[in-house]
């Protein structure tokens, strides 16, 4: 087997790496967009539009519940668009995954509230939220393979972050678009002002539909292709060979999820508690995002020299030890410590894990169960942690106080550090030369 290069990968696919890259970049921000403005509008509007009857701690419990049921949808999601990605090509999965998010979140922001239609207003949103889960539970697998399989060997950790990227930038996007109409006075706010980024998120979505249909499929499935190589259920042949793996990303990517989520979430709702206004919040919440996309491929780069484990491993270790001073942070009730404290969990520490995933994850299955062995440990993962985090996180928060919540994340990133550990391969240059290696029968 012969090394990738560049101009080989662009012509085995009819698309340059760094085309693709930017391409799986700009849809996944829309996918992202799309998912973290619920979350957000969980945080901020949804108990008084959807639960009004309930007290203010029902009603944000309940909330964030629909919030949750969103990622109960995502392993169905990851088995269905892994089991067609794997079978008829990734592109035509990514075209799909797109269009279903947009109509999903343009249907929300169009749905009568409680006040109009009762209790279908929260049921509608539970189907609509459920629908979305389903979506992006495919969106991630393909756009991380698009962009990895087009890299060259020796690239593709900071290809692979391209897609990641685009979860702390649809965040910012999400945060920004509801610091601005956060700006109205409340009885606007409530009433149309939190519908407009729902509505505005279509035209996202036409911008990421025109760029993802100009690309060529993934090289590594037309050879998968080629050799006769695909198999009729890769759901299967998945587990039989990689259940392992598959428990692995899961639990590797634990951390990852459930801080993202809450910090984007369940802060966003907690700095009211401590006198921190909810423009200040989200302002703070956006600053961590631009960090974030900023330090993903830089930290990609840095895992094609010294190893896609090795960057992870760091960064579930810093997002151990960067928890509690976050808090500590919070408590102080300044915005500029909140500030600090997202950018430090968000923007910082989890960086180098963020920045490989996409890497590391989708290149420890063959290529034939590829999309499917991602998607469904992506998604696993999903619902033992981010599903319900900021639902957990304030009954903890209820019942025992911040430091309730701490010991909790603290938990779930000690089982990400050592499921990392678990991950075949060396450490260093040793695991980057593994990686890297063209003998290697996993970077086909």
């Amino acid at each position: 087997m012969t090394t990738t290069t560049p101009v080989a990968a662009k012509k085995a696919g009819g698309t340059s790496p760094l085309k693709v890259a930017s391409a799986s970049f700009i849809g996944t921000t829309v996918e992202y967009f799309d998912f973290f403005i619920y979350g957000t509008a969980a945080a901020l509007v949804f108990p008084q539009i959807f639960f009004p009857d309930s007290t203010p701690l029902m009603g944000t419990l309940l909330s964030f519940a629909t919030f949750g049921v969103g990622f109960l949808a995502r392993p169905l999601g990851g088995i269905i668009f892994g089991h067609f990605g794997d079978r008829v090509g990734r592109k035509k999965m990514l075209v799909i995954s797109l269009l279903g998010m947009g109509l999903a979140t343009l249907l929300m922001g169009l749905l009568p509230g409680h006040a109009q239609i009762g209790i279908l207003a929260p049921i509608l949103l539970t189907v609509l939220r459920l629908f979305q889960g389903l979506m992006v539970g495919g969106e991630w697998g393909g756009a991380t393979l698009m962009a990895v399989e087009h890299a060259p060997l020796g690239k593709r950790g900071f290809y692979g972050a391209f897609p990641q990227m685009g979860a702390p930038a649809g965040t910012f996007l999400a945060t920004l678009a509801f610091l601005l109409v956060a700006q109205l006075p409340d009885e606007d706010f409530f009433s149309w002002g939190w519908r407009v980024p729902f509505i505005l998120s279509i035209l996202l979505v036409a911008v990421g539909l025109f760029i993802r249909l100009s690309l060529s499929e993934s090289p590594a499935f037309a050879a998968a292709r080629e050799k006769s190589e695909i198999v009729k259920v890769p759901l299967v042949v998945a587990f039989r060979r990689h259940w392992r793996e598959i428990l692995l990303v899961a639990g590797t990517y634990l951390s990852q999820g459930v801080l993202a989520y809450i910090t984007m979430a369940f802060l966003v709702n907690y700095s009211g508690g401590v006198g921190i206004d909810r423009t200040a919040a989200l302002a703070g919440v956006c600053f961590a995002a631009i960090v974030a996309v900023i330090l993903y491929p830089v930290f990609g780069s840095l895992s094609d020299r010294y190893g896609r484990k090795t960057m992870y491993f760091l960064g579930a270790v810093l997002m151990l030890i960067a928890t509690p001073i976050g808090f500590v942070l919070i408590n102080t009730g300044n915005p500029w410590a909140f500030a600090l404290a997202v950018t430090l969990i968000f923007g910082i520490a989890m960086a180098p894990s963020a920045g490989v995933t996409g890497s590391l994850f989708a290149m420890i299955f063959t290529r034939e169960v590829r999309y499917t062995g991602a998607s469904v440990g992506y998604t696993i993962s999903q619902i033992a942690g981010p599903a319900f985090a900021p639902t957990i996180a304030v009954a903890l928060l209820a019942a025992g106080g911040w430091q309730a919540v701490v010991v909790y994340l603290m938990i779930v990133c000690a089982i990400s550090v050592v499921s990392v550990a678990l991950i075949p391969g060396g450490w260093g240059r040793k695991e980057a030369a593994f990686r890297n290696s063209a003998d290697n029968p996993l970077e086909n």
